[in-house]
């Protein structure tokens, strides 16, 4: 796998990117939306949370394969949150007797 050089300049964007985010969130928090305050955070969260991945994980530079299997887990993840919440959100539809 070739080695890449990134310049300090990226890692000094992308944390100040990152505490920007924490910032909002912590804003967010204090800021009323009802319903939408869920949906905001977590935006927010998965917004850091890809930069963190596709920066200081490397992930930018690395072969297709990598990607792959990123995208292959956030996939499983997303499958396996919505067949929890599917079968949490279906629980009182059930009667018995």
């Amino acid at each position: 796998m070739s080695e890449h050089i990134v310049p300090k300049s990226t890692y000094y964007a992308i944390f100040s990117a990152l505490m920007v985010g924490t910032a909002l969130t912590v804003g967010a928090a204090f800021v009323d939306l009802g319903p939408l305050n869920t949906i905001v955070a977590m935006a927010i969260a998965i917004t850091k949370a890809s930069l963190v991945v596709v920066f200081f994980m490397h992930v930018k530079y690395g072969p297709k394969l990598v990607w792959l299997i990123i995208i292959a887990s956030v996939f499983w993840l997303i499958l396996m949150l919505g067949i929890t919440l599917g079968d949490y959100l279906t629980r009182g539809w059930a009667t018995y007797g």
